[in-house]
């Protein structure tokens, strides 16, 4: 099959293998790690609860696979409290000096315990002090309380390892919907999308009208 400069096929309509969204990505997050200025892998991520209204935000996805994408946050979040009530999230990540995007959307499931408890320990030390001090989300009436609590568990902690809590833990989005665009001049983008009816069935690819 043929491939244009940045990698999309020329010929993108019909069953696709397995690992050729996996493989395309990670082709492209590469190049985006080379070149992106800050955060190659900041993700908007949006989820909605059980009311149906959206929410977005930006987050660091920190693994990808043909599993799927991964992000970590506090369960009792707003995207944590709105996971548990649809396990259902979509998300995007745009890399302007490549001029290229992709998004993804599917189901959601918790990574394990092992896998949390790996990338938490991956963390700075103020980083994992900080996941005990804040309540992620609920009001906070003076920045100096959370700036307090950080002292408290930073002296609880003090010569020891500092443990994930039980309430910090990844999710992994699985998806059924990846889309790779690529900037074009005159806004004559390039959009190939793989698509497949469940979270493990098999690959369609198609190209989408600019």
């Amino acid at each position: 099959m043929s491939t244009s400069h940045d990698g999309l096929p020329e010929d993108a309509n019909g069953p696709a293998d397995e690992e050729a969204p996996y493989e395309l990505f990670q082709r492209w997050f590469e190049e985006a790690s080379s070149s992106e200025l800050n955060d190659p892998n900041a993700m908007a991520l949006a989820t909605a609860g059980a009311d149906g209204l959206p929410d977005v935000r930006m987050v660091l996805l920190k693994h990808h696979d043909s599993r799927g994408f991964v992000f970590f946050t506090n369960t009792t979040s707003v995207k944590g409290r709105e996971l548990a009530e649809n396990m259902q999230a979509s998300g995007v990540l745009h890399w302007k000096s490549l001029r290229r995007q992709v998004r993804f959307r599917g189901p959601v499931e918790s990574v394990t315990p092992e896998e949390s408890d790996a990338y938490f320990a991956s963390r700075a030390r103020d980083s994992r002090i900080g996941a005990w001090a804040s309540r992620q989300s609920s009001p906070l009436a003076a920045r100096k309380l959370l700036e307090d609590a950080v002292e408290a568990e930073t002296r609880r902690f003090e010569g020891q390892e500092v443990p994930r809590p039980a309430y910090w833990t990844g999710y992994r989005i699985r998806p059924v919907y990846l889309e790779f665009w690529s900037d074009r001049p005159f806004r004559l983008h390039d959009r190939v999308v793989f698509t497949r009816m469940s979270s493990q069935g098999p690959w369609e690819q198609g190209r989408l009208h600019p």
